[in-house]
């Protein structure tokens, strides 16, 4: 047995009794809370085709033309003892092409329940709309590259996505009106 079992055993005992660790400051319970609760994580809606199998599963054809969309969208829910309760989705639709023959066509939309609390108001909404689908696309990319495994296809893994951007494109950045409050537009909440 050598001496960093016994920090790592001893360190293991103290975070079951409820104690700090060595590396805890004592005051631990007065570390701020984070802002957002995620209630539950689902899937919402899941389609996929695979059109012209086995044709496209032949390995001499190459690999197959994709087109990706996301979409972001955000809306308040009512949930029992929470007055900013939300549902956060993100929806991805891709299309994989070899010439003009469709491969597969995958569509997921991938929600979770959360509140928030202690976030002003016009961040709110950036909130659930950037930061939020950040949290939620490594299980969509991971939900889509088993269903392309799945179907006789190599493992479809998505590519990072900047939400941020993405955010930016569709609302024009956060956008504050002459009564200090974000400004609402299509797909807002």
């Amino acid at each position: 047995m050598t001496g960093e079992s016994k920090i790592d055993k001893e360190h293991i005992d103290r975070e079951s009794r409820g104690m700090p660790g060595p590396d805890i400051p004592e005051n631990a319970s007065s570390v701020d809370r984070l802002p957002v609760t995620i209630h539950a994580q689902y899937i919402k809606d899941l389609s996929f085709e695979n059109p012209n199998a086995p044709m496209p599963l032949r390995k001499s054809d190459g690999k197959p033309a994709l087109d990706v969309d996301f979409a972001m969208d955000a809306k308040k829910i009512e949930m029992e003892g929470y007055e900013e309760a939300y549902e956060v989705s993100l929806k991805v639709s891709a299309n994989a092409k070899k010439g003009d023959m469709t491969t597969f066509i995958v569509e997921l939309e991938y929600g979770m329940m959360v509140t928030v609390q202690d976030v002003p108001e016009d961040k709110v909404h950036p909130l659930l709309l950037i930061e939020m689908p950040n949290y939620l696309f490594p299980y969509v990319r991971q939900i889509i590259s088993d269903m392309t495994q799945q179907a006789g296809y190599l493992p479809f893994l998505l590519t990072p996505v900047n939400f941020k951007a993405l955010y930016r494109k569709r609302f024009g950045g956060p956008q504050v009106t002459s009564h200090g409050r974000a400004a609402e537009k299509e797909g807002a909440l």
